[in-house]
């Protein structure tokens, strides 16, 4: 039997689905808190995936706080991808409306979504 990796342990306490969009690039772990850093996977979005797109950066860095988790605060801190099109310039991100509205993801994620848009 495989012993599961940190980021399958992870998952259990992270709005659900937030792995297929994301990924772990780093845990903190303080006295009162713990820390998840999470960077936008380079996946182009279905709805732009026609355009030359390159990736072009992240987004401002937003901290969004979660379930707490064995009594310490858990924060989410959360860089959005951007990509640009070669033969425009114009960038683009994910436009987590339509995500949310999206069959695939769940009520907690769609939440977590919500609040992600409000920063």
């Amino acid at each position: 039997m495989n012993s599961p990796s940190i980021a399958e342990v992870l998952s259990l306490f992270l709005p659900d689905g937030i792995l297929e969009y994301f990924d772990i690039v780093s845990e903190i772990t303080q006295e009162t808190c713990f820390i998840l850093c999470l960077e936008e996977k380079n996946i182009v979005p279905d709805e732009i995936s026609t355009l030359n797109l390159h990736s072009h950066g992240f987004h401002p860095e937003v901290e969004v706080q979660d379930f707490p988790i064995r009594g310490k605060a858990v924060y989410l801190r959360i860089k959005r991808r951007r990509w640009k099109d070669i033969d425009t310039g114009k960038v683009y991100s994910r436009d987590w409306r339509i995500v949310a509205h999206g069959t695939r993801i769940t009520a907690e994620f769609g939440s977590f979504l919500k609040e992600l848009l409000r920063q």
